[in-house]
């Protein structure tokens, strides 16, 4: 179980390794873009919260294994459309891996 850290909260929100990587690729692209967004994270221990992600407000993610999950690249294609979302991202569980082709 990794971490999320938002700004200056005191307590940061746990949140799975693998979903966290995931959404670290798509926070990074956007802050990139310089396109903030509103992001709904299902958190175990803390509830429902938004986040209004913008460049100029910190964020920390924090993982606890020691090996990094493979990315799912149709994973993070649905998320960035996801994170365009005029009602705000919500991350949508991960679709399976495609089958290698024979």
């Amino acid at each position: 179980m990794g971490h999320f850290v938002y700004d200056s909260t005191d307590r940061p929100f746990e949140v799975e390794d693998r979903v966290l990587l995931h959404l670290r690729v798509v926070i990074m692209t956007k802050m990139r873009r310089n396109e903030p967004f509103m992001m709904k994270l299902d958190t175990p221990d803390r509830g429902d919260r938004w986040f209004w992600i913008h460049p100029s407000i910190p964020v920390q993610m924090r993982f606890h294994g020691s090996r990094q999950p493979a990315l799912n690249m149709a994973w993070i294609d649905q998320l960035m459309k996801n994170s365009s979302n005029s009602n705000g991202f919500v991350i949508s569980p991960e679709p399976d891996l495609p089958l290698p082709a024979k």
